[in-house]
C-alpha cells in the first residue's frame, strides 16, 4: 500500500473526502516526523513505537576501491511493532 492507497482507504473508513483524508494522513505524518526530529518518541498503543536510535562513529570500507573510509555518528529512525500489530500480521 502506498501513500494514496492509503488516503483511499481513510477516506473511504472515514466517511471523509480524498483532500479531507489527505490532509489528516499528512499531519499524522508530519506530527510523527517532529516529534522523531526533537529528539522523542511516539507510541501508539497496539500499533507500535517511532524512536530515534543514535549510531556510533565507526571505521568502513570502500567495497570498489578498498580504501578505509571514516563514517561520522548519525541518528536513524527506529519502529518497534506492538502486540496488536504482531498478532494482526501473524
Amino acid at each position: 500500500m502506498n501513500k494514496a492507497e492509503l488516503i483511499d482507504h481513510v477516506a473511504g473508513a472515514t466517511g471523509l473526502s480524498k483532500s479531507a483524508a489527505g490532509s489528516a494522513v499528512e499531519a499524522v505524518i508530519s506530527g510523527i516526523s517532529g516529534a522523531l526530529a526533537s529528539g522523542g518518541s511516539v507510541s501508539l498503543v497496539g500499533f507500535g513505537t517511532f524512536s530515534v536510535v543514535n549510531r556510533a562513529a565507526r571505521i568502513a570500507r570502500n567495497p570498489r576501491t578498498g580504501a578505509t573510509i571514516h563514517v561520522g555518528p548519525s541518528r536513524a529512525p527506529k519502529f518497534k511493532a506492538g502486540k496488536g500489530l504482531k498478532d494482526a500480521v501473524r
